[in-house]
């Protein structure tokens, strides 16, 4: 929407008294922009007899390392647009280097991501599943990762995509057939089972990564595979059905409804795959960004802080047409039931907040009296506001 001679006077006259209130409360605020490692953490106090891992490799002290998804996956692209995004914009020191970074590493999107975080040194960061992780306290793997892991903010849908051969027709024609659920451990492979399972659906199950899978279909020797990651999947848009393939639908039956997620594929995530004017209905499960819980005064918990005041205050750059779709499903103070939040998270978002209401009711108090009755126009010029403060204050 573009503002009219009025609102831009308007606005002017908001920027200057803005300036003048900021004045007033700048410095109380900017003290609260770096976290003392000594601030009394009375919100979400920290399990300190929780496990540990060792504190990292010698020489990374500012790299933080990511783990997402296959290289195919659209987690993997995300955490790929998270590093170079975040690289840029930082002051270097004397030899270049910055002071963070961060190293997407190849996991599987399921399992391996969590048992990574919770051993690997290097790894402090997963995107992963929040179903999955729900499920590991009842297979008791590595006992209480309640204690061991905290998310940093919820993220998108991951949509199941099971591609079948041209000769099946629906689900229940892959009964008895060889069908891929992805590499053991992956999400496909246990919540793949998990949705067969509870649809009473019987197959000749086979772990392969996605180009031997795809290659293997092509051979006549597997049947279907399935690709649970967010949509649009890079990989996918180039086939098209002459290449033999296309996309059953999927439903959740009663038992998983809980979890899983209603969503549908469309030509306009798969236009090669999917005509227009047609629409495959199939199932999905939400993911976060979750990180080890560090201890309160160690290094490798300062280098997440930064990453998270970095990765929240930029959070608009990944929102443009550049980025994968999925970043604008993204809601980064969502909250997530049963899990507690990286406590510096908690506290910038609820800074945030805090900072807008404040800034909502000058604003209003303002406004009262100018000639914007519209509210559309009103809110309008209320961001504009908001994006002036931000970039005034360096966020």
């Amino acid at each position: 929407m573009r503002l009219s001679a009025v609102q831009v006077g308007l606005f002017a006259t908001l920027v200057a008294a803005g300036w003048i209130g900021d004045q007033v409360r700048g410095s109380v605020a900017q003290t609260r922009q770096s976290i003392s490692p000594t601030e009394p953490a009375n919100v979400y106090p920290r399990k300190e007899s929780a496990p540990r891992k060792e504190a990292g490799i010698p020489g990374n002290e500012y790299t933080a390392g990511l783990v997402s998804g296959a290289p195919h996956s659209t987690e993997f692209a995300i955490a790929q647009e998270i590093a170079t995004t975040l690289a840029t914009g930082q002051e270097t020191g004397p030899h270049g280097e910055v002071a963070l970074r961060v190293m997407p590493m190849v996991g599987n999107g399921g399992v391996r991501n969590i048992l990574d975080v919770l051993t690997l040194a290097g790894a402090d960061m997963a995107i992963a599943p929040v179903v999955l992780l729900d499920r590991l306290p009842e297979a008791r793997k590595r006992g209480d990762i309640l204690s061991k892991l905290v998310y940093i903010a919820p993220l998108f849908a991951e949509e199941f995509h099971l591609l079948a051969r041209s000769d099946i027709a629906s689900l229940t024609d892959l009964a008895g057939k060889t069908v891929n659920l992805g590499e053991e451990g992956s999400a496909g492979a246990v919540l793949g089972r998990e949705m067969l399972n509870s649809l009473d659906v019987k197959i000749s199950e086979v772990n392969l990564g996605l180009d031997a899978a795809l290659d293997e279909m092509r051979k006549g020797r597997i049947s279907a595979t399935l690709v649970v990651s967010g949509k649009p999947v890079k990989l996918l848009t180039r086939y098209a059905p002459a290449d033999g393939i296309h996309f059953l639908p999927l439903a959740t039956s009663p038992a998983l409804q809980q979890d899983y997620l209603p969503s549908t594929l469309g030509p306009w995530d798969y236009p090669n795959l999917i005509g227009i004017g047609e629409r495959v209905n199939t199932i999905a499960i939400k993911s976060a960004l979750f990180a080890y819980n560090w201890p309160t005064h160690s290094e490798r918990f300062r280098l997440l802080e930064l990453f998270v005041q970095t990765l929240f205050s930029r959070f608009s750059e990944f929102l443009g047409d550049a980025h994968h779709p999925k970043w604008r499903e993204v809601n980064l103070g969502a909250p997530l039931p049963g899990w507690q939040r990286f406590r510096p998270a908690e506290r910038w978002l609820r800074r945030q907040s805090t900072g807008e209401a404040a800034a909502r009711s000058d604003f209003d108090r303002f406004i009262e009296q100018k000639p914007i009755s519209n509210p559309a126009e009103r809110e309008e010029l209320f961001r504009e506001f908001l994006r002036w403060r931000e970039r005034k204050q360096g966020r």
